[in-house]
């Protein structure tokens, strides 16, 4: 059983700054690519930032110069830094990690998702 666990959304005014956290946990042998995807009401989910093992990063255009992504491998945790935030930015925010488990199935997990608005 794998678990992936957000945390660090909320309200903030435009132009400010939320931090998210994501921690995977349960049967992992090893983590490999890492991510933050976003979904707004009526919209499609849509990438905002990748991050492989090895830590290179990939941004949507979107985001580019606003957010940083990062990741923390003895923790298992992606991290997602969002500054000059927009109320386009406003979103449930999903983390998602490619992980093999102990028993070396490899396949895609997601969190649970967390909600950032952004307003005045």
């Amino acid at each position: 059983q794998v678990q992936l666990v957000e945390s660090g959304g909320g309200l903030v005014q435009p132009g400010g700054s939320l931090r998210l956290s994501c921690a995977a946990s349960g049967n992992i042998f090893n983590i490999y690519a890492m991510g933050w995807y976003r979904q707004a009401p009526g919209k499609q989910r849509e990438l905002v930032a990748t991050i492989t093992s090895s830590s290179n990063p990939n941004y949507a255009d979107s985001v580019k110069g606003r957010f940083t992504i990062s990741r923390d491998n003895a923790k298992n945790t992606v991290y997602l830094q969002m500054n000059s935030l927009k109320p386009e930015d406003t979103a449930v925010y999903y983390c998602n990690a490619e992980i093999m488990t102990m028993t070396l199935m490899r396949s895609p997990y997601w969190g649970q998702g967390t909600q950032v608005t952004v307003s005045s």
